[in-house]
């Protein structure tokens, strides 16, 4: 079990992430918790609005004030997997075949506009987003550690997006929307400095051994029992009205309250944490689960109803 005073060390050090990565992202504190609340996890995330909203430099914010290497894809419709995850190459010199690197091979990826790429593009990344690695030709190449995704999404209403299949959509531990920040917020945005200047001098919060070790303390925060009772009253309420979460999304919902509670100061997991990722957790999880129904709504309706332990 994790002691308390390491958990209260943690979250003044994911404090100042927060704090850095706010001053780039105006009014929209509690989306970048939960954003780091993600990576923390070791999840990847899914960031789903209209464009313009800040998407793109919420990803370069969280990769700068964690120190970690950072690359961008554009997905569009003629994207090859190949164009992600690198092709081996004929050296005529040495006569063989040499495997040159996609940019999948980052700390952070950011898989800008996913929908946008055809299904078989975007599942290019499942092998990598599960296991870690690449296999091309037979042969398997690691990835660097810690490796994350985030893929921005343009709404499906849009011309010229594929919808994400449900085996990609599970792979993201949460799904965010950023929406528009409000009036104090945008007046702030208008008036101050350029937001792309203000990233060039941001220093990292945290090395890359550090965020590995918060990595390790966040499994380290308990979970008592009646909690993970609580956790299987919720799973159990959504299986009963059709198609609802699987044990591994059951997973997927510990792992961010336990990195909540990390955030927060504490080494155990309370109700409270659990329900304050649950919905962008369980949402994307839960959309074909009732017809005409949002996984959002869905959510927010089983958390409602689901009695605390």
């Amino acid at each position: 079990m994790l002691p308390a005073a390491t958990a209260k060390s943690a979250a003044e050090k994911i404090e100042t992430i927060i704090r850095r990565v706010s001053e780039i992202i105006l009014g929209k504190e509690e989306i970048v918790r939960l954003a780091v609340t993600c990576l923390l996890a070791r999840g990847h995330l899914l960031l789903e609005d209209q464009p313009g909203v800040g998407k793109t430099m919420l990803s370069q914010a969280l990769a700068q004030a964690l120190g970690l290497g950072f690359r961008r894809v554009q997905f569009t419709s003629d994207l090859l997997p190949a164009d992600i995850l690198g092709a081996s190459v004929y050296d005529r010199d040495s006569g063989a075949f040499h495997f040159h690197r996609g940019p999948v091979f980052t700390q952070v990826l950011l898989a800008d506009e996913i929908n946008r790429a055809t299904p078989k593009t975007q599942s290019a990344l499942l092998e990598a987003m599960e296991e870690g690695r690449v296999t091309a030709d037979g042969a398997t190449h690691p990835l660097p550690v810690p490796f994350f995704v985030i893929a921005t999404q343009n709404p499906s209403t849009q011309i010229g997006t594929f919808m994400l299949p449900e085996s990609q959509l599970d792979r993201f531990l949460m799904r965010l929307a950023l929406g528009v920040p409000d009036r104090h917020a945008e007046r702030a945005l208008l008036e101050g400095q350029e937001r792309r200047e203000l990233l060039r001098t941001m220093e990292p919060a945290l090395s890359v051994i550090e965020l590995q070790q918060m990595q390790d303390w966040t499994r380290a925060v308990h979970a008592a029992p009646a909690l993970l009772d609580y956790l299987q009253d919720l799973l159990a309420a959504s299986r009963a009205q059709g198609m609802g979460l699987s044990p591994r999304a059951g997973l997927a919902v510990l792992a961010a309250a336990r990195a909540w509670a990390l955030l927060n100061g504490r080494a155990m997991v309370l109700p409270e944490d659990l329900q304050a990722v649950a919905v962008p957790v369980m949402g994307h999880r839960l959309d074909h689960a009732l017809d005409g129904t949002p996984g959002v709504d869905f959510a927010k309706q089983l958390i409602a109803e689901t009695p605390l332990p």
